[in-house]
């Protein structure tokens, strides 16, 4: 099969989709188009998190937060299963399941003040909710910033060349920052300028790879990680526009260079896939049914986009409309990512047999690192294609992953201080609201968990875990907006119906992980696994309670 075809299928139904049912969302079902009451960043304006900031450059920052290494892993690993599948579940649920649930959480987090979706959950659920929902972000953020930090150190490991231009991208950005906010100069000149010096230092990496060998005797792994871990703290608690808003918008540009690149390649190069269309019987994998639409994860639907939507993002959207673009638009572009990402790994390879050589069992396939290797020497050779030599095609694709991974690792950690924060409130505990404490917290746990286990891979063991919350939560937000779309009797069912699938699928992977876990004696994630099914336990409960409280009133 030509893998161009493929591509382009998907292309034209993203495009159909954001033209189509993304304005039945936006325009019927929150009636958007009719909204005129001021938005939360300049009602409660503070230039630190609530900041109107251009659709152009928001679209960027979002798109960059959302867009981590979860989309590229989750189906890199899933193609064990057949690339038909895999595509077919990244196509349908990124249009009627990720992009509406991206969309609902941010206009219901701006119908709420900008507030997070644990704040949004106990106005509609009550107050039960609201501590389920605090505990599930807490766990799954934790999850997410010390497992982007541990793939963004290994990428640096494995491909140098990415230092320089990666690092003196966060240069550009502050520079970038003052200039714009506090010179008042047009955005224009600085962001070419920017991609051009971006261009230059791509080569320059390529040519002079650098590394931190030395740091922490042979341990260079967790050299990057302090590094890293130092970096997510400042940026966490810098107000937006010194660093997030225009190193995303960098990224944002950036990011749409690569996919360009590598779309233009895809089509130039027109490899055959060589992948099996359907694998159902690999050796060693779990059931294709449940775990397909789990581990592909982020790629197709993610409860941590909701988190970005109604809790950095929300506070940043200018204009009601702006928010369509925002949500809906954004997690079509990760879903495009993530359609590369399965083709990559599936035309990528030479053969047939190569392709077999690389996921012959689940064991080959469900490497982290192997994983993010087969990307980035498949798209390599996208870019290549258009006559970039090799190395330096790597090293912009290494650089596109670092780039996704690193924003949604300094969102992680913002929106982590967030929710630390509010538990402060909650508690009654004023010193964690502070930022600079409540970004200590954030870092430090996700420190010590990558400290569990020898030479800082601790926050891999939970890495089997994080599809499942991360659905999990999904589906508790897609309850949240289902039950205010009751409340305003609107139309709910395009939120209902995807929250029970993801509900259900979620609560058969955990059951059949228990189990896998059990018959491998893994006590830590039999303990985890039982928590949050019980966690799942408690979200279909009061998932339930809340639908059927709303239907009564509307009766």
């Amino acid at each position: 099969m030509n893998a161009a075809i493929v591509g382009l299928a998907g292309l034209v139904l993203f495009t159909l989709a954001y033209r189509f049912y993304g304005r039945y969302i936006s325009g019927t079902i929150f009636s958007l188009d009719e909204e005129n009451s001021q938005t939360p960043s300049e009602e409660f304006r503070d230039d630190i998190d609530y900041v109107p900031t251009k659709k152009g450059i928001l679209v960027g920052h979002h798109f960059s937060s959302i867009a981590g290494a979860a989309p590229i892993v989750g189906p890199a690993v899933a193609v064990i299963w057949g690339w038909v599948p895999a595509m077919l579940w990244i196509i349908l649920g990124v249009i009627f399941m990720g992009a509406v649930h991206d969309f609902g959480a941010l206009v219901v987090s701006m119908k709420h003040r900008g507030n997070s979706m644990a704040f949004v959950a106990e106005k509609i659920l009550g107050k039960r909710s609201r501590t389920l929902f605090l505990t599930v972000i807490f766990f799954l953020v934790w999850m997410v910033i010390a497992v982007f930090a541990l793939v963004i150190a290994n990428l640096f490991i494995q491909f140098p060349g990415a230092v320089l231009p990666v690092n003196f991208e966060i240069i550009i950005a502050i520079v970038m920052g003052v200039l714009i906010n506090k010179k008042g100069i047009s955005l224009t000149i600085p962001s070419i300028l920017a991609q051009l010096m971006l261009i230059v230092m791509i080569f320059i990496g390529t040519k002079y790879p650098m590394s931190l060998k030395g740091l922490f005797g042979d341990n260079e792994l967790m050299a990057w990680v302090v590094f890293l871990m130092i970096y997510s703290f400042f940026a966490s608690v810098l107000p937006v526009w010194t660093l997030l808003q225009p190193r995303d918008y960098i990224n944002s540009h950036q990011l749409v260079m690569g996919l360009t690149l590598m779309v233009l390649g895809l089509f130039v190069t027109q490899p055959t896939i060589v992948a099996p269309a359907v694998n159902f019987n690999a050796e060693g994998a779990p059931p294709w049914f449940p775990f397909l639409f789990i581990t592909i994860a982020c790629g197709a639907i993610s409860g941590f986009h909701g988190l970005v939507s109604g809790g950095t993002s929300s506070k940043q959207v200018a204009t009601w409309k702006d928010a369509k673009p925002v949500g809906y638009g954004s997690m079509l572009g990760e879903g495009l990512l993530a359609l590369l990402a399965t083709l990559a790994v599936t035309a990528g390879f030479s053969s047939e047999s190569a392709w077999h050589d690389h996921y012959h069992s689940w064991s080959a396939a469900n490497g982290l690192s192997a994983k993010i290797s087969a990307f980035v020497l498949g798209a390599g050779k996208f870019v290549a294609g258009l006559g970039i030599p090799e190395d330096v095609s790597h090293t912009v694709i290494a650089v596109l992953i670092i780039s996704f991974a690193a924003t949604s690792l300094d969102t992680a950690c913002r929106i982590q201080r967030y929710i630390v924060g509010e538990f402060g409130k909650s508690m009654n505990v004023p010193v964690l609201e502070n930022r600079f404490i409540g970004s200590g917290i954030a870092v430090g746990t996700a420190f010590l968990l990558m400290l569990t286990s020898e030479g800082g891979k601790g926050g891999l063991h939970l890495w089997p875990l994080f599809g499942a919350t991360n659905q999990m939560l999904a589906g508790l937000t897609l309850i949240v907006i289902t039950v205010f779309l009751i409340q305003k009797r609107k139309n709910f069912w395009p939120y209902l119906i995807p929250a029970i699938f993801v509900i259900l699928m979620t609560a058969l992977g955990l059951s059949m992980n228990i189990k896998i876990y059990y018959s491998q004696k893994n006590w830590f994630l039999i303990t985890l696994g039982i928590i949050l099914f019980a966690a799942q336990i408690w979200v279909f409960v009061e998932s339930a309670l809340a639908v059927s409280r709303a239907r009564n009133k509307m009766d």
